[in-house]
């Protein structure tokens, strides 16, 4: 879609820019408080599912180490490691998880030593906020470039809305 430009601008004057920022303002804040009751019906609606839901969790745990518990005893009856029942199937699997030390620089060190970088997650990124900081000369030098322009901006004065409406 082609952009038109504009042949004569709506806003006339001074006053009226400061009447559209006045208008902004109170979308503004029509806005935020549409959006903070939306947030408190959410978090009504969370918190009354979560207490709905309590005591169905609550029954799942017990039922589930009920379940265990028996399954356990019965080890020796089940086919295999499993056994499929009318409403789901009980057993059980071999799971392995991998346990490091908190303090994991060691482990680090020596996979290192072994050449066993493949086992070491290394993400690296540029640092565009540092790299901003730089002289323009050493941007270029590196192979990135600033990109200059300039924008428009408008604040609203919220806090005055008592006093000026």
């Amino acid at each position: 879609m082609a952009r038109k430009r504009m042949e004569e601008p709506a806003i006339k004057s001074w006053e009226e820019a400061d009447g559209v920022l006045k208008k902004i303002r109170d979308a503004e804040i029509s806005l935020a408080l549409i959006t903070a009751d939306m947030e408190k019906c959410i978090n009504d609606v969370r918190q009354s599912a979560e207490e709905q839901a309590g005591p169905y969790k609550d029954e799942i745990k017990k039922l589930e180490l009920q379940l265990k518990e028996f399954t356990t005893f019965n080890r020796g009856e089940l086919k295999g490691k499993s056994r499929e029942l009318a409403f789901g199937t009980v057993g059980f699997r071999m799971s392995t998880s991998l346990v490091l030390p908190k303090a994991v620089d060691g482990v680090i060190r020596t996979l290192k030593k072994l050449g066993m970088g493949d086992c070491i997650n290394l993400k690296e990124t540029v640092n565009k906020d540092v790299l901003k900081t730089y002289d323009e000369k050493t941007i270029l030098m590196v192979g990135a470039s600033l990109k200059k322009k300039d924008t428009f901006w408008y604040e609203t004065k919220r806090e005055e809305l008592s006093e000026a409406t």
